[in-house]
């Protein structure tokens, strides 16, 4: 009996060890399985991190385009030394410039130009933008002052000698006064004087004011009414003869700025905006021979 004892009590602590073990290798692997979902959750969290970091690298590391809708007056100045010098500053942002009358590039910003900034030669078309809302209005600055002069060609022997004088001219090169600032100007000063309607059979009108400063580089006109700038730009080619004389003009010549309202880039908009009325900025403008506007 005591054997039969002894022997159901051996068999009693088998069947204890086998069940302390088998509850040790559950236990075990219930926490291997916990260690391995926590480990899973890390390196889910790690890569997340880690693509996050390189999203915004990625980021940084991109470079945002502007489009600057230009008087074509301007073209030499920002393509030669503003755009570059802008660019320094801000590597992240590349700025693209498209250059033509005043007038012409109202239109198409009215059309659909993606123009993220706007300068024209005169405030008329900045003005009529302004009114229908598609300009940020209180970026608008009346940045620069142009003069509105009459050129002959290099060495003309027209006897051309003052503004009046360009009723001698045989031939005349003109902006036209629909879309052209400086042929809205000439049309001014020129009906001031008692002459417009005197010389339109020997007007030619350019489609900018580029167009009527070559005209007169290339003698193909003997005389032409452009920006001071301009006839700074070849002063080779052509010779200024005279200002538009004191009270031809009811206002002064004044090229504004300002951010166009739609602009997918504004911050970068404003930042160029800025940098144009910076020191360092007018001191090119006054090399073109623009002079600080209002």
């Amino acid at each position: 009996m005591k054997k039969q004892v002894c022997m159901m009590m051996a068999a009693v602590m088998a069947a204890a060890a086998l069940t302390g073990c088998s509850g040790g290798t559950k236990g075990t692997a219930a926490a291997t399985e916990a260690e391995t979902t926590q480990a899973t959750a890390t390196a889910a969290e790690t890569e997340a991190e880690t693509s996050a970091v390189e999203t915004t690298a990625a980021r940084a590391g991109e470079s945002t385009e502007i489009l600057v809708a230009a008087a074509a007056s301007l073209k030499n100045a920002y393509e030669d030394e503003l755009i570059p010098m802008f660019q320094e500053q801000y590597p992240g942002v590349t700025v693209k410039g498209t250059y033509d009358s005043s007038g012409k590039l109202q239109t198409q910003i009215e059309e659909g130009l993606e123009a993220d900034v706007f300068m024209s030669a005169a405030a008329k078309q900045m003005t009529a933008l302004d009114e229908e809302g598609m300009i940020e209005s209180d970026t608008i600055t009346s940045l620069l002052e142009n003069k509105i002069v009459l050129i002959v060609p290099a060495g003309s022997s027209a006897g051309i000698e003052k503004f009046e004088d360009i009723e001698k001219a045989e031939t005349i090169a003109l902006g036209d006064p629909a879309s052209v600032p400086a042929g809205q100007y000439a049309e001014e000063a020129l009906t001031s004087l008692g002459i417009w309607d005197k010389i339109q059979d020997k007007v030619s009108f350019g489609t900018n004011v580029t167009e009527v400063l070559n005209q007169v580089a290339a003698s193909s006109a003997d005389a032409g009414i452009v920006y001071a700038t301009d006839a700074a730009s070849m002063a080779d080619k052509v010779e200024v003869v005279a200002e538009a004389p004191e009270g031809s003009l009811a206002k002064k010549v004044i090229y504004p700025v300002a951010v166009v309202k739609n602009t997918a880039h504004s911050e970068e908009a404003k930042n160029f905006v800025e940098f144009l009325k910076t020191d360092e900025a007018m001191k090119v403008f006054e090399e073109y021979g623009f002079t600080k506007g209002e």
